[in-house]
């Protein structure tokens, strides 16, 4: 009795956690995608479209960041010596008004350090969607999905 229950209990969880060999073992396509047949998509995608696209996609993005980090790293500079020049000052008030104008500005630098990146972000995956558009197939194999992962480094 007990090993015909445990053999019933393991054939359920095996059916239950799609150990069953009748079943289809292909994932689940990502929330809001359609299901594709990956044997049609093969011979109808140009990869190296695609490919081309991509690469393009890529180099914008790391111009864009390689601006952005450049303008970080001079806001940050501009900041230290603004500060140690407001500390060399005499008289409360002088420090105060220059550190407060250091730091107004370094803000400042960083939102338009930030800004230019969000736009060259922007630029870069537009671009791609319509050069990934003109790909045979090129939507389904698109990693466009992920766009949000660069937007999400201009954010505060």
């Amino acid at each position: 009795m007990i090993r015909e229950w445990l053999v019933g209990a393991a054939t359920g969880a095996m059916m239950l956690f799609g150990a069953s060999s009748t079943s289809d073992h292909r994932p689940l396509p990502p929330k809001g995608e359609k299901p594709h047949d990956s044997a049609a998509i093969k011979g109808s995608v140009d990869i190296a479209c695609v490919a081309a696209a991509v690469a393009a996609r890529e180099q914008s993005l790391s111009g864009g960041m390689t601006t952005f980090t450049t303008d970080a790293n001079a806001a940050y500079s501009a900041r230290a010596s603004a500060l140690a020049s407001a500390y060399a000052q005499t008289g409360n008030e002088a420090v105060k008004k220059a550190v407060r104008t250091a730091w107004s500005t370094f803000s400042a630098s960083l939102k338009v350090a930030r800004q230019n990146w969000n736009s060259a972000q922007r630029t870069a995956w537009s671009h791609f969607k319509t050069a990934a558009k003109a790909c045979r197939g090129g939507e389904a194999v698109s990693d466009s999905g992920n766009a949000s992962a660069d937007a999400s480094l201009g954010q505060q």
